[in-house]
């Protein structure tokens, strides 16, 4: 068990080392343009303009048939690629799980719902290409940081069941997650909880009301809403833990499985934690979560 951990925090710290061994289960990661000619609405051809896939393989015995997109924080201005996207798919790789990280566009160049199409071409892409990293497309999860956990938390409550006579194969493939991972996210954009940089970002500074209602997603839950695992803590000053609580309560009253660990004290944007004592056991939690969901 010691050496699991062990393993479990070097590859959070340092996968590109790991990935460069040849003799490691861990190929090196690829990265793949969701869009090959071209993203919808692009305003140029920088990277920022055209959203991408890393994708992060595993090979060998103690990989699993689960795959799980990243969806890095950064209030819809920035994206945290270090500790809430390559850290994050060291950790999945750990355990045996393939891992996406996606680069999704940002405002105040883009508004919705660019951001939210870009995560749900993410979804059909990876589905389509499940078979192709030896993983079930009935196995295919997301996880999200703050904002990056608003983007989650909206496909996992706006979603199609896909498009059936598309000319384009990916967009015939479901855009819901299986299950839902949600770290200290926004959820919503209605006072007096909501954290107003990512709705400005997102929406710009005078929204229609029905778009808000649209985009607090505690109001959008219903039977449907994948399963979800919540993590937050109480004296969170720039998201409030009331955002993971309104999620919770109304995944329990639409009977969707959910489960939530509030930690007492902790600020926000803490990744995995490792630094944090008192904050560091949330991943075991998740991994358990995992393990009795047959997902790892």
């Amino acid at each position: 068990m010691l050496m699991h951990k062990i393993v479990r925090a070097t590859l959070a710290l340092v996968p590109a080392l790991l990935y460069a061994q040849a003799d490691h289960p861990f190929a090196l990661p690829e990265r793949v343009p969701l869009w090959p000619s071209g993203a919808p609405g692009a305003l140029g051809t920088n990277p920022a303009d055209q959203p991408d896939l890393t994708i992060y393989p595993i090979n060998g015995p103690q990989k699993v048939a689960t795959g799980v997109l990243v969806f890095p924080g950064g209030g819809y201005v920035n994206l945290a690629v270090d500790h809430e996207g390559t850290q994050i798919a060291g950790w999945l790789n750990s355990y045996g799980i393939t891992a996406f990280v996606l680069r999704y566009r940002l405002g105040p160049r883009y508004h919705h719902p660019t951001a939210i199409g870009d995560a749900q071409r993410a979804i059909r892409w990876v589905r389509a290409h499940a078979h192709d990293y030896g993983m079930s497309p009935q196995k295919i999860g997301v996880w999200g940081f703050s904002a990056g956990g608003h983007l989650a938390s909206s496909v996992g409550t706006h979603f199609d069941s896909g498009k059936s006579g598309s000319a384009d194969p990916l967009e015939r493939e479901s855009s819901r997650p299986d299950f839902l991972i949600l770290a200290y996210p926004v959820i919503t954009f209605k006072e007096p909880y909501l954290h107003r940089g990512s709705r400005d970002s997102l929406l710009g500074k005078n929204p229609e009301s029905s778009v808000i209602d649209l985009l607090s997603n505690e109001t959008q839950v219903t039977k449907n809403t994948p399963p979800t695992f919540l993590f937050h803590t109480s004296d969170d000053n720039v998201v409030p833990v009331q955002n993971s609580t309104m999620f919770y309560e109304a995944l329990r009253a639409a009977g969707v499985d959910a489960e939530m660990h509030i930690f007492e004290h902790g600020p926000h944007g803490v990744g995995l934690a490792r630094d944090k004592p008192e904050l560091s056991g949330w991943p075991d939690l998740l991994a358990a979560w995992l393990k009795a969901r047959a997902l790892r």
